[in-house]
């Protein structure tokens, strides 16, 4: 159990990556404050999170003995994001891991990318990791037992993929925001890194736009369509990642055996990178 008494502050929670980072983390002992939108973006080009999957994933970390505390809230609401905050750490006492996951996908070419696409994705992706970082700081340092703060960033952080121009500014950027509070807050024994996972098994990547994105010449492209040109992205031979292989990674970066790492970027990427 190694974050036995501890409490973590998870943003996106309600589906996919999020919710199987809140239920890893509650399974190793954390208590857990989760948020999640629950809500439609018009810049995301497939359907999102739920109350209801907020609740699943409330009642996945209860199942695992822990326990929670869940807000329906935008990570664009600076706000939002505190209240949200300070209500799980009135609950449970402390905080010690923040997990900055929230964020949506979406490929779109330059001319049919528009403002309000662009805006959405910068503020969710970027905006809404600085939100969730400068919200849990000052209780980090409440705290004086220092923490960790891990980031998740892309591939798309480290390289520029086609049809992914706002996408790639935005964990371009997460990066920066990463290396410079490592640099920041390391003094006071708090650790800040990213996690740059490629494709994951989620429904942020299965979907109908991401099909007739490779497919546009199909009628109806489905997942085993798209998995053959999916594997050409890897250096490994697979698809994609699941979300226990970056929860993984997250784990590791949050818990002590890292903890002499910060301002690191960790690929979970299949070898997307030296492709």
């Amino acid at each position: 159990m190694d974050f036995d008494g501890k409490v973590a502050f998870v943003t996106g929670a309600a589906r996919g990556q999020g919710r199987n980072h809140a239920v890893r983390l509650a399974r190793e002992g954390a208590d857990i404050i989760a948020l999640d939108l629950c809500a439609p973006v018009a810049g995301a080009p497939y359907d999102m999170a739920t109350s209801a999957d907020l609740d699943e994933t409330v009642h996945l970390v209860e199942a695992e003995g822990r326990r929670i505390e869940a807000t329906v809230a935008d990570v664009r609401d600076a706000d939002a994001v505190t209240k949200a905050l300070a209500r799980g750490i009135e609950s449970f006492g402390r905080l010690d891991v923040v997990v900055a996951n929230a964020g949506i996908a979406g490929s779109f070419p330059v001319e049919e990318l528009t403002d309000e696409i662009w805006r959405d994705m910068i503020d969710i992706n970027l905006t809404g990791v600085w939100n969730t970082v400068k919200a849990s700081v000052p209780h980090l340092r409440a705290g004086g037992r220092g923490g960790s703060i891990v980031l998740i960033s892309s591939i798309a952080g480290l390289k520029g993929l086609p049809n992914n121009a706002h996408y790639a500014a935005a964990k371009h950027g997460v990066l920066g925001i990463m290396r410079s509070l490592a640099n920041e807050l390391g003094p006071e024994g708090i650790r800040v890194n990213a996690v740059l996972p490629t494709n994951v098994d989620t429904r942020m990547l299965l979907n109908d736009a991401i099909y007739r994105l490779f497919l546009p010449d199909a009628d109806a492209p489905t997942r085993a369509d798209v998995e053959p040109l999916l594997h050409g992205m890897h250096a490994l031979d697979v698809p994609f990642v699941h979300p226990d292989d970056v929860s993984n990674a997250v784990l590791f970066l949050a818990g002590d055996r890292s903890r002499y790492v910060t301002g690191i970027t960790m690929p979970i990427d299949a070898g997307a990178l030296v492709k």
